[in-house]
């Protein structure tokens, strides 16, 4: 029997497959894997990636903050905000690191210092993240409504 899951975030659903195989969770105090029939268990997020597989194929978000709700057959992860590994824009990222460490390394007011830090956290994140995907030297499938 699979398990469903959702990723929603406060603006929308980002992505939701009812057929997965086991979700990994960065949890808050670290990572956590879920199959079917899962114990119920509502726990805060941290950081870090989030894996949904079914079967050969993937789907990988960027996390940042949230919850998760687990049930015996569903998984709702709430994200602050979520990122599909997919959509990184990479140049973009390494953008947005160079003015968050460059706005720490000078100096900043103290009410802006962290909105860098965390600008910088996630896209060092973001980084850790689409380069694991570069390294593995094969690219994984997308999970649609045609795998079995």
């Amino acid at each position: 029997m699979p398990i469903h899951v959702e990723v929603v975030t406060q603006e929308k659903r980002v992505f939701e497959e009812p057929e997965a195989d086991i979700i990994i969770i960065p949890g808050s105090e670290g990572e956590m894997g879920v199959l079917p029939h899962h114990a119920p268990v509502l726990t805060t997020l941290g950081f870090g990636e989030l894996v949904i597989r079914k079967g050969n194929a993937e789907e990988r978000f960027a996390i940042y903050g949230g919850v998760v709700d687990i049930r015996p057959d569903k998984v709702v992860v709430l994200a602050d905000l979520a990122e599909s590994s997919f959509e990184l824009d990479i140049e973009a990222i390494d953008k947005a690191r160079e003015r968050a460490a460059q706005m720490m390394a000078e100096g900043i007011p103290e009410e802006e210092n962290r909105a860098a830090a965390l600008a910088l956290r996630r896209a060092e994140l973001a980084v850790r993240i689409r380069n694991k995907m570069q390294s593995r030297g094969t690219v994984m499938r997308i999970i649609d409504e045609n795998d079995n």
